[in-house]
């Protein structure tokens, strides 16, 4: 499964990289976070745990979601990156990496990068990941994260 979600933010690169790795924040700013929880924290990220609702529909129709990933920070270089590996949860051994590069008039380009091989169910593990996963769950939470990173870095 490869799920890419990008956005454009007018907004200073490092303020969108601030928003974008103060995880812990993320359930003040964005209503679909139900939780995010540092379990390990290193100087260069740490262990976190995270769980969002994906919204249904025009009613108040929402699937809990939940999992655990390794973060790692990376500002070096002028295009920072955010980098998590999930370690549990249904979405165990998912890569995901957030690029962050500066775009023409000062704005920033943000991309999100999923990529896994599915749950490891047989026969239908891939299946559920490309089918309904990925393009249901993955972009589903993905691109309401990024529209709600876009709003508060360009409000701030």
């Amino acid at each position: 499964m490869l799920t890419i979600d990008r956005i454009l933010i007018r907004a200073p690169l490092d303020r969108v990289f601030a928003v974008a790795r103060d995880v812990e924040r993320w359930p003040e700013i964005l209503p679909h976070y139900r939780w995010v929880r540092m379990l390990e924290r290193r100087a260069d990220g740490g262990r976190v745990e995270m769980a969002a609702w994906r919204p249904f529909g025009p009613a108040p129709l929402r699937y809990p979601t939940w999992w655990v990933s390794e973060m790692w920070v990376e500002p070096d270089g002028g295009q920072p990156v955010i980098r998590y590996r999930h370690i549990d949860g249904i979405t165990a051994g998912m890569d995901v990496r957030w690029q962050l590069t500066t775009a023409a008039g000062g704005s920033v380009a943000v991309e999100i990068v999923h990529q896994w091989s599915g749950p490891a169910w047989p026969l239908v593990g891939s299946l559920a990941a490309n089918l309904v996963i990925g393009p249901v769950f993955v972009h589903g939470i993905a691109s309401r994260t990024l529209a709600g990173i876009r709003a508060t870095a360009e409000a701030a």
